[in-house]
């Protein structure tokens, strides 16, 4: 029973009959880049940093009134989102690895990064 309802799923997917497929924008977000978005799945204004604009250990926040909704981290170094404008752990914050972490839904508004040294 196992085998016939295995292949009958992937029948489904394969056939191209299978409806429930999300698609997602992909965000254009170069290497050694950490970009923001105002919006969900990359949609809005955005926002880039790199390493000539951000200095590894200090507080960036992003530009005013800016919130960033989704965001991907291709810098080579650890990266941490911060719901407060000035860095504090006081309100919600996560660390995201580097080279390649996309976020398409930020789990919480980021008004802040910090860039890590490696």
């Amino acid at each position: 029973m196992k085998t016939i309802t295995a292949l009958i799923a992937t029948t489904l997917l394969t056939s191209g009959t299978a409806s429930a497929q999300i698609t997602r924008a992909v965000p254009e977000c170069d290497r050694g880049e950490f970009c923001a978005w105002s919006g969900a799945d990359y949609a809005g204004q955005a926002h880039r940093l790199d390493l000539e604009t951000a200095n590894p250990g200090e507080c960036i926040p992003l530009p005013d009134g800016f919130v960033a909704r989704s965001f991907v981290n291709h810098l080579t170094r650890d990266t941490s989102v911060y719901q407060g404008a000035g860095c504090s752990t006081e309100a919600e914050f996560t660390t995201y690895p580097g080279k390649g972490t996309y976020v398409p839904d930020a789990p919480f508004v980021v008004r802040a990064v910090q860039v890590w040294e490696s």
